[in-house]
């Protein structure tokens, strides 16, 4: 396909011929018979932006579940109408997901079973990593003697659930309306069919983004489970077959034990920390040393600031979601969403990356700032190479997005709103009508 009439970042006016690969670029292209055609009306085209970090199959369920958490739900009362409302699914389970415990408390089988005490509910934390799961759940698992009905994710009881039918098309067609052309499932218990899945959905054009994977590669800690001898060995392992690791890290405790693990295990040039949540001072030079990347979500600043600057000591505010500290410790940086356990906008990631501005308008971590172009780039690297960003060029890879707005305007306002087309492989996967 041709695009004309389009403006590169750097202010550069041009055409762009694209399929596979970027073809050609520059002036004038001529219109060849049968080629697609899109003018840009002098708008910003930019790689395709690719989310380094999401969930695909529980973003997709997330689209038709019941939001019980913040901004939605923020009271008790809040919570109980929610749920009363809300329908079973086709599998007679009634699904909700971003619980947190600001709205009412530790939430457990008992406080469910006075809402909704006949249909089977699982509630998902917001963290992803806890469901609470009500009698009429826990009694169709066969877990009727639970004591409190709270259960980690990663635990073998889930396996027992049916799979609730995803509908990736309409996750798809949510993502390419960024302008987003690729993104990176990190889902840890992510078996080969579930990848198997997910590419024959790509191969088929029900899910138009290129689809990476961190599974198996991809491990997550827990604070009351560190070991770091355990950990060294995995990683040991992994390099050893030739892999990279990802590792989940949201706490100081967990970054401090992988840096050690790291040191003693050895890196593989893609290894990676995913969230870099809590970064010490200290630990800036040892990522460096290490050549890890750092896959991070300052979005979070966005949606939960204010929950941290309740929560979190302030004298460790600064060290929260970090970005320019990182950048200037020469630590490699991409940013990612971490759909749907943060909201899957990669421009409100980008916003929340250039002005660290909490709900209520406080600014968090001010030195963590970075400039829009900076912010934009982290959302371009390759799927293997967060850090490393792709760049409109011939031979590059033919995944575009076209903005409305002229570079200027559009660094400026860093809006979804401004996405025009998207391009995937050559072909167009989104456009305005």
């Amino acid at each position: 396909m041709l695009i004309q009439r389009v403006t590169l970042l750097d202010g550069t006016a041009t055409d762009i011929r694209v399929g596979a690969r970027i073809e050609e670029i520059g002036t004038g292209l001529a219109v060849r018979p049968g080629e697609t055609v899109l003018d840009g009306r002098g708008g910003t085209v930019l790689p395709g932006l690719h989310d380094h970090h999401v969930h695909l199959r529980s973003a997709a369920s997330a689209i038709d579940s019941v939001q019980l958490g913040p901004p939605a739900v923020t009271t008790k009362d809040q919570l109980g109408q929610a749920l009363s409302r809300a329908a079973p699914g086709p599998d007679g389970w009634i699904r909700a997901v971003g619980y947190h415990d600001s709205v009412a408390g530790e939430l457990d089988r008992a406080a469910l079973d006075a809402v909704m005490p006949n249909a089977p509910v699982r509630v998902q934390h917001r963290s992803g990593a806890l469901w609470i799961l009500n009698s009429a759940a826990l009694r169709l698992l066969e877990m009727a003697d639970h004591p409190d009905g709270r259960l980690r994710a990663a635990d073998p009881w889930s396996r027992a659930l049916a799979r609730r039918h995803t509908d990736l098309a309409e996750l798809s067609r949510r993502l390419v309306a960024l302008g987003i052309t690729g993104v990176t499932d990190a889902t840890p218990e992510l078996g080969a069919d579930d990848m198997v899945s997910l590419m024959m959905a790509h191969r088929h054009g029900e899910f138009w983004p290129r689809i990476a994977f961190l599974a198996p590669g991809k491990i997550i800690l827990h604070d009351d489970q560190l070991d770091l001898e355990a950990l060294t060995e995995w990683i040991t392992g992994r390099h050893r077959d030739g892999q990279p690791v990802a590792v989940h890290c949201v706490t100081a405790a967990q970054l401090v034990v992988t840096i050690a693990a790291l040191r003693a295990a050895g890196t593989h040039p893609r290894d990676r920390i995913e969230h870099a949540a809590v970064v010490a001072d200290d630990n800036l030079a040892d990522l460096a040393d290490l050549g890890v990347t750092v896959v991070t979500q300052p979005n979070f600043v966005a949606e939960r600031g204010d929950q941290y600057l309740a929560e979190v000591p302030a004298a460790e505010h600064d060290q929260l979601w970090r970005v320019a500290s990182l950048c200037k410790a020469n630590v490699g940086v991409a940013l990612s969403t971490d759909a749907p356990f943060g909201r899957g906008d990669p421009w409100a990631a980008m916003r929340a990356a250039v002005h660290r501005t909490t709900p209520s308008g406080s600014v968090l971590g001010i030195n963590e700032c970075v400039s829009a172009p900076t912010a934009l780039a982290m959302f371009f690297g390759w799927a293997d190479q967060p850090a490393h960003p792709r760049a409109v060029e011939v031979g590059q890879p033919g995944d575009l997005c076209v903005l409305s707005a002229p570079p200027a305007a559009a660094l400026a306002e860093l809006d979804a709103e401004l996405v025009s087309a998207t391009v995937i492989a050559g072909t167009l996967a989104y456009v305005v009508a």
